[in-house]
């Protein structure tokens, strides 16, 4: 079978990407090898949407955060995709941490999220009465979306597009073949002219896998597990409550979903292997954690729901990576992209990185 684009990964970009491309009349296969779209990374996070607040300025995370936020959200009510803006709160808990507050909040002003408001610990207290912190911030543009409803709308729309999608079936590997490529499945291989590697934690296999592809060029993969807790009874929030920021992650923080849910999360545990099981005994931390800026987590009942993998390109003690999305100007090679650290904000970035890599792909695309 030949077609004239392979997209490798259904997760929530490689799925965007798909749309963007058939929506601009490419022949279009997607290769996932599990049962069903955006089963892993997409389907295990927070499902916020980001304003862009952490990200430093004029890197990839923030400026196709900023754009894609406005996208996703335009889209989103367009096609009818359960989303609404919530807004989240910021906060520090003792006066050590209110410089890097003070950061936080100009970073995000930097990066073009125009609409962050500061407030002493008493304005935080009139929004969220059960918060307890020296001062915040809010950003009123952090939402949250229904992430399965939005990746069930990209591949309907690439499918009404002509694109077709090709379940249970793993690509291993790739080869340069003639002015395209041949990309190996099981015994077969399929011919493309366009390839497009957004294969999440796999990305790095599939590159390493290309024997005519250079390995210095093929970052270091990490693994960063994070863990969600529950938390019974009624949320006693309106908006999503944030620390400031750890290493490798934003902070244990407060997530609602469109239902009014209420669940704690993500930590970070940087593993060796994929494991997609909540680490047992992760309570009393988070409890710890939480209770810092939400002193009335003491009385609930708190238990590990579920877990997701980050897919890094940097480690522990080093800085956050930018997205790494590598076209033909960083390889050389026509008509081939790899796009490696697809972490957060991938989701809030996805429509905008979709146009990024028509892009590299080919310009006016």
């Amino acid at each position: 079978m030949d077609v004239e684009a392979i997209v490798i990964g259904a997760g929530v970009v490689g799925l965007a990407v798909a749309r963007r491309l058939a929506q601009s009349g490419v022949d279009v296969l997607v290769l996932e090898a599990e049962d069903k779209v955006g089963s892993q990374t997409s389907a295990r996070n927070s499902e916020v949407i980001h304003a862009g607040l952490y990200y430093p300025q004029g890197s990839l995370k923030a400026r196709t955060c900023v754009e894609g936020r406005e996208m996703l959200y335009a889209y989103c009510r367009d096609r009818n995709i359960p989303a609404r803006k919530i807004g989240k709160l910021v906060v520090a808990t003792d006066d050590a941490q209110l410089p890097r507050l003070e950061e936080i909040f100009r970073q995000g002003e930097s990066n073009g999220v125009e609409d962050l408001v500061w407030l002493d610990a008493e304005g935080i207290r009139r929004i969220e009465p059960e918060v307890r912190c020296r001062a915040g911030f809010f950003s009123p543009s952090t939402g949250i979306v229904d992430s399965f409803a939005l990746m069930l709308a990209l591949q309907a729309d690439a499918e009404n597009s002509g694109a077709q999608f090709a379940l249970r079936t793993r690509a291993t590997g790739a080869s340069l073949k003639n002015s395209g490529f041949s990309v190996d499945v099981g015994d077969d291989a399929l011919a493309c002219n366009l390839l497009i590697n957004c294969a999440g934690h796999g990305a790095h296999a599939i590159a390493l896998a290309m024997p005519d592809y250079p390995r210095n060029l093929v970052p270091p993969r990490t693994l960063a597990k994070g863990n969600y807790c529950s938390v019974a009874g009624r949320a006693p929030f309106s908006h999503l409550v944030y620390p400031l920021p750890e290493p490798g992650g934003v902070g244990v923080h407060v997530t609602l979903d469109l239902a009014g849910n209420m669940r704690l999360g993500p930590d970070v545990q940087w593993i060796e292997d994929i494991d997609l099981q909540p680490t047992p005994g992760i309570e009393p931390a988070f409890r710890a954690s939480v209770a810092k800026f939400w002193p009335g987590i003491e009385a609930r009942e708190i238990a590990a729901s579920t877990c997701g993998i980050r897919p890094k390109i940097s480690g522990p003690g080093e800085a956050n990576a930018d997205f790494r999305i590598d076209g033909p100007e960083a390889h050389g090679v026509p008509g081939l992209v790899h796009c490696f650290g697809i972490e957060s904000p991938g989701l809030t970035a996805s429509l905008a990185l979709a146009e990024l890599i028509a892009a590299k792909l080919e310009p006016g695309l």
